[in-house]
């Protein structure tokens, strides 16, 4: 037998998920007839450039960046679909994943599952279509550091940029105004101890952050669509 020539049963061993992927990264290839779908999960906190303790659940943005270049590359990959449940993190970290989803040329969809706090937010919006479930909730809140802080007008200056650049991401990639999620973002009195905004499930659809309510049904669903429509639009 030709070495170049897989049998049935080598294809399909293949095509299953690799059990160390899945483990590590939280990635499975899902297949549907000629559709193939990555799913990529971001949850606990986004770590940055410095490691948290080991008893943080993490997602590696180094992890994630070469998933996406691979993904985008790739011949065999039709849409990503996008699962989050994260505390927030890393802002740096989160715009640049958040970023570069947003660039990918292939159907992308999100899902809310539990939480898509902080910088949860632009990654929420970052897919060209995004879904939240009812039970899951949005904090939207200002840019914050921990740590030593300088007391000089400079400092002020550049978290007026930091937060300018998740204002403009968010916008750019959801319906919400800018004027109206800068309201969210520093309102006083629904959160203690802290300023901000908690929308639930229905709540972030009716801000136009989210595009619609739904679970993983719906999710996978669009998404099919959306390969589709992109197949059809490559043969025109």
């Amino acid at each position: 037998m030709d070495k170049n020539i897989k049998t049935n049963e080598q294809n399909n061993k293949d095509e299953k998920a690799d059990p160390q992927e899945v483990k590590e990264y939280g990635q499975v290839t899902i297949d549907k007839e000629d559709d193939r779908i990555h799913c990529l999960t971001i949850i606990g906190q986004i770590e940055g450039h410095v490691c948290l303790p080991q008893q943080n659940k993490t997602t590696k943005y180094e992890h994630v960046l070469p998933q996406l270049a691979s993904i985008e590359e790739s011949d065999s990959i039709d849409g990503l679909l996008l699962l989050l449940n994260t505390v927030g993190g890393d802002v740096e970290a989160g715009l640049a994943i958040a970023e570069m989803i947003a660039s990918l040329s292939k159907p992308t969809v999100s899902i809310v599952l539990g939480g898509g706090h902080s910088i949860g937010v632009p990654l929420a919006v970052s897919t060209k279509y995004s879904f939240i479930v009812p039970s899951s909730t949005m904090t939207i809140h200002p840019v914050r550091m921990s740590g030593t802080v300088i007391g000089v007008p400079q400092t002020f200056e550049y978290f007026d940029k930091m937060q300018d650049r998740i204002v403009d991401f968010v916008t750019r990639n959801s319906k919400i105004t800018r004027d109206r999620l800068k309201q969210l973002m520093l309102d006083t009195g629904k959160l203690a101890k802290d300023v901000g905004t908690i929308i639930v499930g229905e709540e972030a659809v009716e801000e136009g952050i989210i595009d619609e309510l739904g679970g993983i049904d719906k999710a996978i669903k669009k998404l099919y669509e959306m390969i589709e429509e992109n197949k059809k639009e490559g043969e025109d």
